[in-house]
């Protein structure tokens, strides 16, 4: 991987990515999977994998306007899964933070969402906790934020990307501003404490004005944190089957993050990654960012993966419609024992645990603990990746190898790439969609 073919390769979100995962031959018992995992601190996700429209850049897991019925059996599903992977852990494991994503988790309606959360309690229990729930403009209603508000959710986080709604349907999101300056305002309205506002930058006909403008107006709600992303034409995505980039598209992606960066400082937002910005004096109430180096990470839901130390699991990867529902129908077509096993993931061993825990570290501000990792590894991460050398001499790692410069924090997206193992981009490369 050439470092400086683009600084637009790949968001690095998770490592290894589920296209590198394969089938567990023989499957594995979830509790052997857990033993000997510390388990006081989980992280626990759901997914939700329906929305009321595919976006043209979205590569996430999801289906658009499902049937009634197979929202209902997709429930239904879902609390098997919860008991057997209750079941599957250890008596006194105990969840430090929540997420709900999707998909949109608010396309359920507000008593849907009711059966969510208990759901949620009786995989995760009921003690309050952080807990983050992604939204959109069309399904921010007032009853359902209600629902959210009520089970203890700390933070919202809604996809606006535009402002304009020129640039919303380039962007493939056929959204109307009306409707996002209601659903900002029935959010605020329902006082749940942190609110996120994703941004896209990089949408065909956006200017730097028009991305000022867009900046300005997600200001005026003053969310706790904003998180600013790329566009990316991925495949089997909407805009990946009739575009294919533009010249001059990594230069103006460059210049509007850069803009991005300077007005959002000016306005007391902390940079915390390339793409997450938190106001300075926004509450500390949804608890430490989950960076998931050395966390477990417990998935429910077709598309959740999971995490412990040696192994991600998951089920079937997918972004294409047909491949989607196929996958779907699978999950919603097995017997609860089934739920008791990982069948599809990635064997990391301690060389791709020391990858993994630089990348998750490198790719934030505060950088690598160089202690933590000594204590963790019992080496060096300078001695383990003498290629961060190169990057000191591109100006975009501090002479100590542990924070990445503005510069390079700039190239996250081809830093990270750049880093991942030799096996792990075989594996991504030998994926085919199922």
């Amino acid at each position: 991987m050439k470092i400086d073919e683009s600084p637009y390769q790949g968001y690095l979100y998770a490592y290894p990515h589920k296209t590198a995962y394969r089938r567990l031959e023989p499957r594995r018992p979830l509790p052997d999977v857990w033993a000997g995992e510390r388990q006081d601190a989980l992280f626990g996700y759901v997914h939700l994998p329906f929305c009321e429209m595919r976006c043209g850049f979205c590569n996430l897991f999801t289906r658009a306007n499902p049937p009634a019925d197979q929202v209902t059996a997709y429930l239904a599903q879902l609390r098997r899964q919860a008991v057997a992977v209750r079941g599957s852990l250890a008596g006194d494991a105990s969840f430090a933070q929540l997420a709900i994503g999707g998909g949109t988790p608010t396309y359920l309606t507000a008593p849907e969402l009711a059966e969510l959360f208990e759901i949620v309690e009786l995989a995760f229990g009921s003690d309050r906790r952080p807990m983050s729930v992604e939204t959109s403009p069309a399904t921010a209603t007032a009853d359902r934020l209600a629902v959210l508000a009520a089970h203890g959710t700390t933070r919202v986080s809604m996809g606006v990307q535009s402002f304009l709604d020129a640039e919303a349907h380039a962007a493939g999101r056929p959204q109307r501003l009306p409707e996002v300056l209601t659903a900002l305002e029935t959010i605020r309205t329902a006082e749940i404490p942190v609110l996120n506002v994703d941004l896209i930058y990089g949408i065909d006909g956006q200017t730097a004005t028009t991305w000022q403008h867009s900046l300005d107006e997600a200001l005026k709600w003053q969310p706790e944190e904003l998180y600013l992303y790329p566009l990316y034409v991925r495949p089997l995505t909407g805009l990946g089957r009739r575009a294919n980039g533009r010249a001059g598209w990594d230069q103006q992606r460059q210049e509007l993050y850069h803009q991005a960066v300077d007005v959002l400082t000016t306005a007391g937002y902390e940079q915390r990654s390339m793409r997450q910005f938190r106001r300075v004096d926004a509450p500390v109430i949804d608890g430490p960012d989950y960076c998931c180096q050395d966390d477990g990470m417990v998935g429910l839901g077709c598309g959740a993966r999971s995490y412990t130390t040696s192994l991600h699991y998951s089920f079937d990867y997918a972004v294409g419609v047909s491949q989607v529902r196929a996958v779907l129908d699978d999950y919603l077509s097995r017997p609860s024992s089934d739920f008791s096993y990982a069948e599809i993931g990635f064997d990391l061993d301690e060389t791709e645990q020391r990858r993994r825990w630089l990348l998750k570290s490198l790719l934030r501000t505060d950088g690598v603990d160089p202690s933590l990792y000594l204590s963790r590894f019992g080496r060096s991460h300078v001695d383990d990746f003498p290629q961060l050398g190169e990057l000191v001499d591109r100006g975009w790692l501090h002479d100590d190898r542990c924070v990445l410069t503005p510069a390079g924090l700039a190239q996250s997206d081809a830093v990270g790439p750049w880093l991942v193992s030799g096996p792990v981009r075989d594996a991504m490369g030998a994926y085919v969609p199922r």
